[in-house]
């Protein structure tokens, strides 16, 4: 790749981690902790960066386009609780 060749993105320009956060984000989950510690197995990530990643896609219009219904749901709850404090 030269310098101005743009770096390859997939077809939906999200990258494989940001797929894999919003494809974590759907799952049901049985009980406290067991999400953290998916986050910490499955990607490899503090919960607080999972956290943060996920916060930023829920802003990209790339993710509402690849999952529109949990960025959605997500971005619903996230406003409730802003209105709640």
């Amino acid at each position: 790749m030269t310098d101005q060749e743009p770096a390859q993105e997939p077809a939906e320009g999200l990258s494989a981690r940001d797929r894999a956060v919003l494809a974590l984000e759907r799952r049901a989950w049985p009980g406290p902790g067991a999400k953290e510690r998916a986050v910490r197995e499955e990607l490899g990530m503090v919960p607080v960066r999972y956290y943060q990643l996920l916060n930023a896609l829920l802003d990209d219009p790339r993710a509402l386009a690849h999952d529109p219904i949990t960025v959605n749901r997500l971005r619903r709850v996230r406003e409730s609780r802003r209105d709640e404090r």
